[in-house]
């Protein structure tokens, strides 16, 4: 197969869609692959690792997506880059089509497969290719939270781990997913109070285990989320519905509430966001003042990171390219049934319920399209 490995252009995203390692590895399959010329300097990979891998180094991104079957990348299309898809092409990335309904509209226009890694399941129905990077996320929410607490960014001064004869601050964290759960451990190991909501009273059992009963946990619901939130320093949004539009658990009078200079990090951004005052921000302005809050919304938040997120994100999605490159998508999906899952988009129809539902279009069964 023609494999295009083109440089990602979202503000600030610095990572890249494989490692040289899964370069060789798709190489060494009897592939072509195609690399536009700097596409991994942000990650710190140079175009000779590259080229040493099997790799042909093409200068512009026109070309890669001319000459390839898949296109890998990180991030959804934005803008410039729908004119260089076309029918019957694969694009295999992290889609977030629910809150896009125009790269939705371009996608079933230009006939692409979309393979969103976010909704692709395991055997045990987890979500191995989201996996990575909601670690990273969840990790990196703490931290970032913490810096904007600084009063001379905005923050109301709270030094989440306190010092003695001074109450630490309180991290609340909504989900306790693989999101959550990261960022309760950093929250944890910088010595804040933390509370954690969930839906899923077994998810708070696990997590009530792992830390040996020194987190709170609530089950979520209006009641206690807006109690949690009042009281927050750091509030972090981390609830997903896979392949759907993030629910909006945080009202915007619950924002009212908290006080000024307290952080919001909503790390459901990418999926429109579960706090009602959140817009998508990015790496270069990471962050605005709502209500007296900060809020920080950037989609790509693992793109900061960009060295440990690729090494991360190709270890999960690599297997999976190269059972589409060497079967194609048909024959992948007919070895691995699972993989159908992360199909959105086929032949010009929405095959993702979710996505179909978010944006009240209709959604084709995969089945009797193939």
């Amino acid at each position: 197969m023609q494999i295009g490995l083109p440089k990602e252009v979202k503000d600030g995203e610095f990572r890249v869609g494989l490692v040289p390692a899964g370069v060789h590895e798709l190489s060494a399959d009897g592939n072509s692959v195609w690399v536009e010329k700097g596409a991994g300097e942000g990650s710190g990979f140079s175009d000779q690792e590259y080229a040493s891998a099997g790799a042909t180094i093409l200068d512009t991104a026109d070309e890669v997506y001319a000459r390839a079957e898949m296109i890998v990348k990180v991030k959804e299309p934005i803008e410039p880059e729908y004119k260089r898809l076309r029918k019957s092409q694969i694009l295999f990335t992290y889609l977030h089509l629910a809150p896009l309904p125009e790269l939705t509209r371009v996608l079933l226009e230009r006939q692409v497969s979309g393979v969103a890694y976010e909704t692709i399941r395991d055997k045990s129905g987890m979500l191995p290719l989201l996996t990575p990077m909601s670690e990273i996320a969840g990790r990196m929410s703490v931290v970032v939270g913490a810096h904007y607490l600084q009063e001379p960014l905005g923050g109301r001064g709270v030094l989440l781990g306190g010092v003695p004869g001074v109450r630490p601050g309180l991290v609340v964290i909504l989900g306790a997913g693989t999101v959550g759960t990261n960022a309760t451990k950093i929250a944890m190991g910088m010595g804040a109070q933390v509370v954690v909501l969930d839906v899923d009273l077994d998810r708070l059992r696990r997590l009530d285990d792992l830390f040996f009963g020194r987190i709170e946990t609530h089950l979520s619901s209006p009641y206690y989320v807006a109690d949690a939130v009042r009281k927050a320093d750091l509030l972090i949004g981390a609830v997903l519905v896979r392949g759907a539009a993030a629910p909006r658990v945080v009202t915007r009078e619950m924002v009212k509430t908290m006080s000024p200079g307290s952080v919001i990090v909503d790390v459901a951004v990418d999926q429109g966001g579960c706090v009602e005052t959140t817009r998508p921000t990015s790496h270069s302005a990471p962050v605005f003042t709502g209500d007296g809050v900060l809020h920080y919304c950037v989609p790509n938040m693992p793109g900061a990171m960009p060295r440990t997120s690729t090494i991360a994100l190709t270890n999960a999605t690599l297997p999976y390219a190269r059972k589409i490159a060497a079967l194609g998508l048909k024959g992948a999906i007919r070895d691995n049934p699972l993989l159908r899952d992360g199909v959105n988009t086929y032949a010009g129809h929405i095959t993702c319920q979710p996505v179909a539902d978010s944006q009240k279009l209709p959604c084709k069964d995969l089945h009797e399209l193939l």
